[in-house]
């Protein structure tokens, strides 16, 4: 049983693409998706996997304290030595979606959600054993003075007009709640998220993150020829520079391996605050496919409550 819950949130600093295989639609390669909302995800297991390539890249085998804790946190390999294997002491969930960017008429784009996804946020916020006094704003409302707001009470997303929008402040109180955590010293995007969220009914930001995602033609040009290779065209999905994902951490105390000294056996509050510092020093990960071409770069917030 874990200790203690905490939210890590990522935000997209280019196009993301954690792949689910090939895919039956007209899309060739696909992201990963939530099954019954069609929601954007991405695995706990590629997270996890991504964030031990960082740490192991980062701490190397230099035999010292940075490398026992990372080995503590994410178990010992599956050809470690024989009665020396361990589980690790955290625990990765799905990263699921938050804020989605659409382009916006006004105000370049908008970070949208909507009540499924605030009230499934304050949940797992729960998780961490505090509570989120933060109100669920109502579909059709944004921050006060927003950015976004035309004439008439309108935003304009994409090709589609939504009317009578109300300038609420709960959507403002969820805009500086987040800015608050995420963008710290960054004054323009700290302003951007205090007042470009919009929220939307739960079936119209479902029709956004399902239809408004980045779809990437490719190809191989032949080395010989210069031209392009029969049957090599190819299509990508990519979740958008500027979407917020989170995850919750779950950790523990390291597990008593019966051939270490129980004085050194690292406790749920060490670990966790090794994890919390690590990401703080150096909060840029990447994840996912492509990374030779600059994507799937992501900015980590790990909230160490």
């Amino acid at each position: 049983m874990y200790d203690k819950a905490n939210p890590l949130f990522l935000l997209c600093e280019s196009p993301l693409h954690a792949g689910s295989g090939s895919g039956l639609g007209i899309v060739d390669l696909p992201i990963q998706r939530e099954k019954h909302t069609g929601f954007p995800k991405i695995e706990g297991s590629s997270l996890k996997g991504s964030l031990r390539e960082f740490f192991e890249t980062k701490y190397g085998h230099n035999g010292d304290d940075n490398e026992a804790n990372t080995l503590a946190l994410f178990g010992s390999d599956s050809d470690a030595e024989e009665g020396k294997s361990q589980a690790g002491a955290m625990g990765v969930s799905d990263a699921r979606l938050l804020l989605f960017p659409v382009k916006s008429m006004k105000g370049v784009f908008a970070w949208v959600t909507c009540p499924r996804i605030l009230y499934r946020f304050k949940e797992d916020y729960q998780l961490s054993g505090q509570e989120l006094e933060l109100e669920i704003p109502s579909p059709g409302s944004i921050a006060p003075g927003s950015n976004l707001l035309l004439a008439g009470q309108q935003v304009v997303l994409e090709e589609y007009a939504f009317k009578e929008v109300q300038e609420s402040e709960a959507v403002g109180a969820l805009g500086e709640w987040l800015a608050s955590r995420l963008y710290e010293g960054q004054d323009y995007w700290s302003e951007k998220l205090r007042q470009d969220i919009f929220v939307l009914e739960d079936e119209d930001f479902q029709d956004f993150a399902n239809l408004s995602t980045e779809v990437i033609t490719r190809t191989k040009i032949s080395s010989e020829t210069g031209t392009v290779e029969p049957g090599a065209l190819f299509t990508e999905e990519y979740l958008p520079s500027d979407a917020l994902l989170y995850s919750v951490i779950f950790t523990r105390g390291e597990f008593q391996n019966k051939d270490k000294d129980k004085d050194t056996i690292r406790t749920e509050e060490q670990l966790r605050t090794f994890f919390a510092n690590t990401l703080n020093e150096s909060p840029i990960l990447q994840l996912g496919g492509n990374y030779t071409l600059g994507k799937g770069v992501l900015r980590t917030k790990y909230l160490n409550l």
